[in-house]
């Protein structure tokens, strides 16, 4: 039976680390904030874009740009998109879970990682994956700068038909308990895809359609890989929010048992000293 003295020194460590769990949760409700507003300023803007191009390939008859053509997919490149940390339940694990089933479904072609975050990072290069390249330590300063650098990649090896699709793969932040994975396909453009989200809106343009369409593909392009990394930002400060709530609570739970075990201890132990009186005071 442990002694008073190491229960109170597991229920001092343990209010340690609930004080620890509870300022991360109100830091990462602070990033939260701001990772929505992030998210709900850039879906308007993603949106409108989509139109725009929709209006665009419906005004041209024969559409013609490399990041429309359409191969048979035996060259695949999969961007997995999760965080630089960890503490934030099973944000990382239900994602790398998606990204393996992935790999299994396409076991037949090659596929190959593009991985933006360390933890996607490192359990995949844990696996001797095909990571061709790696991105960390980005996300606490995300601006579309980093989106840029990626999609000139993934642009540049499509045209040079390197690959035949791109997909993504990261958490769509619903809410601060609920995220869903998703796993988009980015390459090729689908210009049926395109089309439909046509807003109906006739546009007048200055220059050719086509030309416009050459320079807002690529736009278009930075924009989906920015939102996602936006998506994927916001969802892991709710995961992190939800997960330090819960240790904390845990760790509540956990000091009210250790002290109910102590205070039992103590009482046990003054119990047994009356009666050790007691019985001293009766043999006199």
């Amino acid at each position: 039976m442990p002694s008073l003295l190491d229960i109170r020194r597991r229920i001092r460590s343990v209010k340690n680390t609930q004080q620890l769990t509870k300022a991360m949760k109100t830091v990462s409700a602070a990033k939260l904030r701001r990772a929505q507003e992030r998210v709900v300023s850039a879906r308007p803007y993603a949106n409108q874009l989509r139109h725009i191009l929709g209006n665009l390939s419906g005004r041209i008859e024969n559409v013609q740009h490399p990041l429309l053509d359409v191969r048979p997919e035996k060259r695949i490149l999969l961007l997995v998109v999760t965080s630089d940390r960890g503490l934030c339940g099973g944000f990382n694990s239900n994602l790398t879970k998606a990204a393996q089933n992935f790999l299994r479904q396409r076991a037949g072609e090659d596929v190959r990682l593009f991985t933006a975050g360390r933890k996607g990072r490192d359990f995949f290069r844990r696996r001797h994956a095909n990571i061709v390249s790696e991105y960390t330590n980005f996300f606490s300063k995300l601006d579309v700068g980093h989106a840029k650098d990626i999609a000139g990649q993934l642009i540049e090896m499509y045209s040079k038909a390197e690959i035949d699709a791109v997909y993504v793969t990261y958490n769509e932040f619903k809410s601060v308990i609920q995220q869903r994975i998703v796993i988009e396909k980015l390459l090729p453009l689908s210009r049926a895809g395109l089309t439909e989200n046509s807003s109906g809106v006739e546009y007048i343009f200055e220059q050719p359609a086509q030309e416009i369409l050459n320079r807002l593909l690529p736009r278009y392009v930075e924009i989906e890989i920015y939102r996602a990394f936006l998506e994927s930002a916001a969802a892991e400060h709710g995961a992190r929010m939800a997960a330090m709530d819960t240790a904390s609570r845990n760790a509540g739970e956990m000091i009210e048992s250790l002290t109910l075990n102590m205070n039992r201890i103590r009482q046990a132990a003054i119990t047994r000293e009356i009666i050790e009186v007691v019985s001293g005071a009766g043999v006199h």
